[in-house]
């Protein structure tokens, strides 16, 4: 399933007991299915995404129970697949406006949207205005009240491409690793005050991309240097530079040929130690 969400008025992409998310609502429409056409587990996501964070082209996979026969005005194929367009605009008509599926199909064999995953696509952007941000901006844009330098912010992001350990660019947690390939990170004036950040990797690790921005704007409105990002990569200690989530907006997933979807998740789930 592709999915799109504005992140505003949402507690994050996980499902948390009284709190409003993209999970518990998108799971709460699958399970009002039609009889036999039952939900047996949550959905897989490609990128579990902040509170606040928005998404264009997030993924999900969920593992379904086959229909046995048709059900209400909803033809199902011999598989016990029913229509997947039709569906999609069922599930759009339960879930409220700031989250819509954009479309589904039924999965090559050992697909996984997360584990399956070679590269991430993200987006940040930032108004430099005087006045702050355009009104109707104001969700998905990070009013930043200096004028930004992209050449000097572009200079200070190419010290991190590549295969690093992010440690110092990560939320830390007790599971998992901070090694990640940085394989884009390229700042752009879009118009006169407005700019973006286009963030790709392998994956990232959490807060990594806000992190990533936070440290860039300080070196953008002149009161880092430009080398002092890849200082603090090589430190491997945290720092406090993180930039809001609601400039945040993930673009798309890519995923490898079909059949080598099996064999990518596999190699994901074995945890990198070392680079």
């Amino acid at each position: 399933m592709d999915v799109s969400y504005d992140g505003t008025d949402f507690s994050g992409w996980a499902r948390q007991p009284s709190r409003r998310t993209v999970q518990g609502l998108l799971e709460e429409a699958l399970h009002r299915q039609p009889p036999g056409a039952a939900v047996p587990k949550s959905v897989v996501v490609a990128g579990r995404t902040d509170a606040g964070v928005h998404a264009t082209g997030q993924v999900v996979h969920v593992d379904v129970v086959p229909l046995s026969e048709s059900s209400g005005r909803i033809p199902v194929s011999a598989q016990g697949i029913p229509d997947l367009t039709r569906m999609t605009g069922r599930w759009n008509r339960l879930l409220p406006g700031d989250v819509r599926v954009l479309g589904a199909r039924v999965a090559a064999p050992g697909f996984d949207a997360r584990f399956s995953a070679i590269r991430r696509h993200y987006r940040y952007r930032v108004s430099d205005a005087p006045w702050g941000v355009d009104p109707l901006r104001r969700n998905d844009t990070l009013a930043w009240n200096r004028p930004l330098s992209t050449d000097a912010m572009n200079a200070a992001a190419a010290e991190l491409l590549g295969l690093h350990d992010f440690a110092a660019y990560c939320k830390q947690r007790d599971t998992g690793t901070t090694i990640r390939e940085l394989q884009r990170l390229e700042w752009a004036r879009v118009d006169e005050h407005l700019l973006e950040v286009r963030v790709s990797a392998d994956a990232f690790c959490h807060s990594m991309v806000r992190s990533l921005v936070g440290v860039l704007l300080l070196v953008g409105d002149g009161r880092r240097s430009d080398g002092w990002p890849a200082k603090v990569l090589e430190s491997g200690i945290r720092d406090s530079a993180v930039a809001p989530a609601h400039g945040l907006t993930l673009l798309g997933v890519d995923y490898p040929p079909d059949d080598e979807l099996a064999a990518r998740a596999e190699q994901t789930r074995n945890v990198r130690t070392s680079l």
